[in-house]
């Protein structure tokens, strides 16, 4: 078993029930979830857009390789939508980054192992750092909590809380 460090999320739709709908998929087709992160809520990264993001950090076991670990979550953004058209980063429904595959390194032309942007974004960092903060990245050799610390990202993250309706 390998433990695996996914980051989900989306802007597009009932956003919640993507993420719920998304863990439900990992879940069946990728491996146990052990942990998750709170959801987290910020503005859109690389890209400008009316819709904030809401993302989440899961930790998962899995029997699948990284290779076979790529095609099923990109199997699972298919199903729920994910249209990948727009040529760089665009709103969508949902997206599933692999952060981590336990500490290994991975450098193909269609995989990057760790991701190779998650050290300079605070919505990936943010929700990492509450589960995992002592974690040593296996290329920086410093942990999560000093990458979040000198990340220069100063996108907006804050803690997701629901609109509740009232009648």
């Amino acid at each position: 078993m390998a433990k695996v460090y996914f980051v989900i999320g989306g802007n597009l739709g009932e956003r919640e029930q993507y993420i719920e709908r998304t863990k439900s998929l990992i879940s069946e087709r990728v491996g146990y979830i052990l942990r998750t992160s709170s959801i987290y809520e910020s503005e859109p990264w690389g890209f400008e857009h009316e819709k904030n993001f809401l993302n989440q950090v899961v930790i998962a076991d899995t029997q699948l390789s990284p290779a076979a670990l790529l095609l099923e979550i990109s199997f699972i953004e298919g199903v729920l939508g994910r249209e990948r058209n727009c040529g760089g980063y665009c709103p969508r429904t949902v997206d599933i980054d692999i952060l981590f595959y336990d500490q290994q390194v991975l450098l193909t032309p269609s995989l990057v192992i760790p991701h190779k942007y998650l050290h300079k974004r605070q919505f990936v960092l943010t929700p990492l750092a509450e589960l995992v903060p002592d974690m040593i990245h296996p290329l920086f050799s410093v942990t999560i909590r000093e990458l979040m610390a000198i990340c220069d990202d100063t996108t907006k993250v804050w803690k997701y809380q629901p609109v509740s309706v009232t009648e």
